[in-house]
């Protein structure tokens, strides 16, 4: 349905925002873009948008080439960070403004109004301006705006971040459930990695103006494609400590593992990744076990964040309830919560669980953590 071949912005100061993306996105689908400042999510919406004349390449909407098209031809609908309504309109106003514009009749504008102020809840806002609403009222009146355009193509930048965290939380719902009801297709640019997991049927991360990952949600979160994904979708971040490769003999910290699966990727330096919620206390027989000397203790309710390090290397355990004033604790991953990643912070693989009856050994060493 939207379609972006090659898409390159390059500013006049000389700077890359965006550098050669490429993405496809269906009909119907709900897509995230998500990724520190800088990396160039809100410049690719504004030139999908048309308020950013584009460097390079093309983006097509439904079949039809729009990067030459001025922005009110290309029948997208935008709800910016800052809501961008017209202070002296009454709500009703600056919902009928874009169809008036368009020559629409008034009793159409005027049902148009009355139905998307109904499923949005506005209805009783209607006759105020918005200097009298409170910040979530102007952020679903400025959803009624592009929702009554009835466009192909919704765009959020952002739309949540003047929010505080619990009224964030509801319109993340809200936003979710509205466009679950509509079917349009919409493109969602968030720096935070919550919106993009909870709201996207696919997330795009980006670094430096370029894709680092294009996935579902599950798919990024358990299967990162670089060191900068896993580190970005996450929270806490996942750990990373270096390893070595020795002919399918994985060395980390205090412990060797010998896997023949890994003999397919060669000898050297990786770095081995592991979720703070996979490190438990409790062992199974294939574990890998790591020794973590404890700094800080966060009591979380259901379960503990243990600061601590591995080898003077940071490293935090989601974990149950340790011993008060412990120093040391011996931490059990499974193999298949293990994520290796080269040297150029690229995966390598994540360990397959041994079949039973094959030939592996763990060998643990001591070492001071």
């Amino acid at each position: 349905m939207l379609e972006i071949k090659n898409l390159i912005k390059t500013y006049e100061n000389g700077h890359q925002a965006v550098k050669g993306v490429s993405l496809d996105i269906a009909d119907g689908e709900f897509i995230v873009l998500v990724g520190p400042s800088g990396c160039g999510k809100s410049s690719i919406l504004r030139s999908i948008a048309g308020l950013e004349a584009i460097s390079g390449g093309e983006i097509h909407l439904s079949g039809r080439r729009v990067d030459g098209e001025k922005p009110a031809l290309r029948d997208i609908a935008m709800v910016f960070q800052n809501y961008a309504l017209y202070p002296h309109m009454t709500v009703y106003n600056n919902l009928a403004y874009g169809l008036k514009n368009r020559g629409v009749d008034r009793h159409t504008i005027e049902a148009k109004i009355s139905k998307v102020a109904k499923t949005l809840k506005i209805e009783p806002y209607l006759q105020r301006k918005p200097a009298k609403l409170s910040g979530g009222q102007r952020q679903r009146v400025a959803m009624g705006r592009a929702i009554v355009r009835d466009p192909q193509l919704f765009l959020f930048d952002e739309p949540l971040s003047n929010l505080d965290a619990a009224l964030r939380a509801h319109m993340r719902l809200e936003i979710k459930k509205l466009q679950r009801e509509l079917g349009v297709t919409s493109v969602y640019v968030t720096h935070d990695q919550i919106e993009a997991m909870t709201l996207a049927d696919r997330i795009v991360v980006l670094n430096q103006g370029q894709i680092e990952q294009v996935g579902s949600p599950k798919e990024v979160y358990h299967h990162p494609a670089s060191t900068f994904v896993a580190s970005f979708i996450g929270s806490p971040a996942m750990n990373f400590l270096p390893a070595q490769l020795d002919n399918g003999t994985l060395r980390v910290a205090n412990c060797e593992l010998y896997n023949p699966s890994l003999c397919a990727f060669g000898n050297g330096e990786v770095t081995l990744g592991i979720r703070p919620e996979h490190a438990k206390l409790s062992a199974n027989e294939l574990d890998i076990a790591i020794d973590v000397k404890v700094n800080v203790v966060e009591p979380l309710g259901p379960n503990q964040l243990v600061h601590g390090t591995v080898n003077q290397e940071p490293f935090i355990a989601a974990t149950e309830e340790i011993e008060i004033g412990s120093k040391r604790i011996t931490v059990h991953i499974a193999l298949e919560n293990l994520h290796l990643f080269d040297q150029r912070g690229k995966r390598i693989t994540a360990l397959e669980p041994i079949p039973h009856g094959a030939q592996t050994s763990t060998r643990y060493q001591q070492a001071i953590a």
